[in-house]
């Protein structure tokens, strides 16, 4: 399986499952697109900002909401076998994205398998084993958490000094070594635990130390 990052806004993301399994996927998603979630009960746990759809849908169902929803994405999290297994492949006719979250290990061509993730900012760090271990995702995504903390604001004060050296008119050869200096000093980083500001001002020094030499 290959990564690869899908930006969900304006997009609907559908899921079939009203469980602990299906509020964990719904409110992954809902952070950015709109999910709809359809159970004929619902745990009481956090959707996110989902909506709730009460029904209770048969395989011979699912055409009819894929069409009606047209959505990016299909979550399968109920747990009814065979009507997970419907969905799978009324989606997968339908030309659709769909993750199957009661199967683990091997999976059909066009399987989406959703990472465990660490996030700062713009910066987003994911695991995964194809869907063999979420365990062992959890596990690195606990590890990887403290040496994320404090990407986003080196990520977006890289970015910023990158333009402005730019709009400078420094020669591209000259930038680039300017700007790949930023994450390799580890002042940079130091910093980082205090804020962008404080980044700002160690990586303008590292910038300019780098164009002088």
């Amino acid at each position: 399986m290959i990564p690869l990052v899908h930006d969900f806004h304006d997009e609907v993301v559908l899921v079939f499952g009203g469980g602990a399994v299906g509020a964990r996927k719904a409110r992954r998603f809902a952070r950015e697109a709109r999910v709809v979630v359809v159970s004929p009960a619902f745990a009481d746990a956090d959707f996110g900002a989902s909506e709730f759809v009460r029904a209770a849908p048969t395989p011979a169902d699912v055409p009819a909401w894929l069409d009606t929803a047209a959505p990016a994405l299909v979550i399968a999290a109920t747990d009814d076998g065979a009507l997970n297994a419907a969905i799978e492949r009324h989606a997968r006719e339908a030309g659709v994205l769909v993750n199957r979250a009661d199967r683990s290990g091997d999976r059909e061509t066009g399987s989406v398998v959703v990472p465990a993730t660490v996030a700062d900012g713009p910066v987003t760090v994911a695991v995964t084993t194809s869907g063999t271990s979420p365990a062992v995702s959890r596990h690195l995504r606990r590890e990887l958490e403290s040496t994320v903390a404090g990407a986003g604001a080196v990520a977006t004060v890289v970015g910023d000094l990158r333009t402005e050296l730019q709009e400078r008119d420094v020669s591209p050869d000259a930038r680039r070594a300017a700007i790949r200096a930023v994450p390799e000093s580890s002042a940079v980083w130091a910093a980082a635990r205090d804020g962008e500001a404080e980044v700002r001002a160690v990586a303008e020094r590292v910038v300019e130390a780098a164009l002088e030499n």
